[in-house]
């Protein structure tokens, strides 16, 4: 983090989320420079991001939102001004009607939701429908987040789709990735082209999913314009990204404070006012150890606690050069994806505020949290 960033949250209510605007709008640019080589168009997974205060500018740079429930199509379509691609597990008939109002595209999780459907598909020529498939091919080394993990219930198997698209269906959607690269891309590709190719010559477009990590430093962005020039040649379709990861990739923190220490069994542990648990779920559910300004490769060690009555709310294996202090703050990097998405109220911990640095330097709080918000989801 630079000192234009650090000055900024000097006044930040603590805890909080809060986004580099400077950082968020370099990663828009990032994914709409992929657009324009490539002529794809990537979207906004709004269940890896969806702080809708910043939804104007993910409109000025992306080409829409995916939603996964009816209450993420509705934040894309009032929010961000946009239909939605909605991509469920499963469509509820109750919602159905709202859903196919509020989106441009669908796609069917599996046959026997397509059958179910299959009646709006000739009432709703406005809106495109899809089949999502199970390539079965997958780099993702962690079960909880691999797609295509035996026994998965996202998508078709290739062996169990029909010789063609079934009536009324003009899309394909694949998701096989987490946080990957493009190289991963282009098995996923080789082997769905070997397998199916026939249908992609039938679509009108595919949607390639999420888990794209395009905005890291790292990523071969030209293989990735390159796979997704040749494909659309190949194949005159239209092709989607979904990425949510990448859009808030490394765009903000969560500030915390330490309220105590304690030692048990020669184990320190700095006990903080936000719980991993609750607030960065993803620390213990991926796992990942999370990076802290300030942390060290020598120096004291310590475990740092959440606030939750939860006994593995903890996470172990951080140093610092200096002996931690009740009061000091703590500043969790890279937690604007995945957290205030999946955060919770458990336990009763109260829920970090939501903040901006804008890109001139001004902290804007956007929202704060109270009681009232917790009470709210109980009856």
């Amino acid at each position: 983090m630079d000192e234009f960033f650090i000055e900024a949250i000097k006044f930040a209510p603590n805890p909080s989320y809060i986004l580099d605007e400077r950082k968020f709008i370099q990663n828009l640019h990032t994914l709409d420079n992929v657009q324009k080589l490539s002529g794809a168009k990537v979207l906004c997974a709004l269940k890896g991001f969806s702080m809708w205060s910043t939804f104007p500018l993910i409109k000025e740079n992306l080409s829409g939102g995916t939603a996964s429930s009816l209450n993420e199509v509705k934040l894309c379509y009032q929010e961000m001004g946009v239909k939605a691609h909605s991509c469920f597990v499963v469509y509820q008939e109750s919602e159905f009607e709202e859903v196919v109002k509020m989106s441009s595209h669908i796609t069917f999780n599996s046959l026997s939701q397509y059958a179910k459907f299959k009646s709006y598909i000739k009432t709703n020529s406005q809106v495109k429908f899809a089949l999502r498939v199970n390539p079965k091919c997958s780099k993702v080394q962690t079960d909880k987040y691999n797609p295509c993990m035996q026994g998965s219930r996202f998508g078709i198997s290739m062996t169990d789709l029909p010789r063609s698209l079934p009536e009324g269906i003009t899309g394909i959607h694949f998701h096989a990735l987490c946080e990957s690269n493009s190289e991963e891309l282009e098995s996923v590709l080789e082997l769905l082209e070997a397998e199916i190719g026939h249908l992609f010559h039938e679509c009108e477009w595919v949607n390639m999913g999420g888990g794209h990590h395009i905005t890291r430093n790292d990523y071969d962005k030209d293989l990735l314009v390159q796979l997704l020039h040749n494909f659309s040649q190949n194949y005159k379709a239209q092709i989607f990204l979904e990425p949510g990861e990448a859009v808030g990739w490394e765009t903000g923190v969560l500030l915390s404070k330490i309220e105590d220490i304690v030692q048990s069994d020669e184990i320190r542990t700095a006990i903080l006012n936000v719980s991993f648990s609750a607030h960065m779920p993803d620390c213990l559910e991926m796992p990942y150890k999370p990076g802290v300004v300030g942390e060290s490769v020598v120096g004291e060690s310590y475990t740092l606690g959440g606030n939750s009555c939860m006994s593995g709310d903890f996470v172990s294996g951080f140093q610092f050069e200096k002996s931690l202090e009740v009061g000091n703050q703590l500043i969790f990097k890279d937690m604007m994806h995945y957290t205030f998405v999946k955060n919770t109220t458990f336990n009763g911990v109260n829920l970090p505020a939501i903040c901006i640095v804008k890109s001139n330097g001004v902290l804007k709080v956007q929202k704060e949290f109270s009681y009232e918000d917790f009470k709210g989801r109980l009856s």
